[in-house]
């Protein structure tokens, strides 16, 4: 029964293979409006996202600088007497 459904699959992989592969016609070229708009929106994205960044960089140092990193260090020979 497996190799039934293996076999139909296969089938229709052949059949429908070349009909989905066949060339989509090409996108309309884009007017210099749209393109200058694009170009506008893209670069207010690009900004937002380095606010974003920014931010996000200055709460992980904040953070950091709160925890003071890893913690306090502890002495080998405590360190030492726990793992008895």
């Amino acid at each position: 029964m497996r190799t039934l459904w293996i076999a139909a699959a296969l089938a229709c992989g052949l059949v429908f293979g070349p009909l989905a592969a066949a060339k989509l016609p090409a996108p309309p070229a884009m007017s210099e409006a749209d393109k200058a708009a694009k170009a506008t929106k893209d670069a207010a994205a690009k900004a937002h996202d380095a606010e974003l960044l920014g931010k996000a960089q200055d709460r992980a140092v904040a953070n950091y600088k709160k925890n003071k990193g890893m913690g306090e260090p502890q002495p080998a020979s405590a360190a030492a007497s726990k793992k008895k």
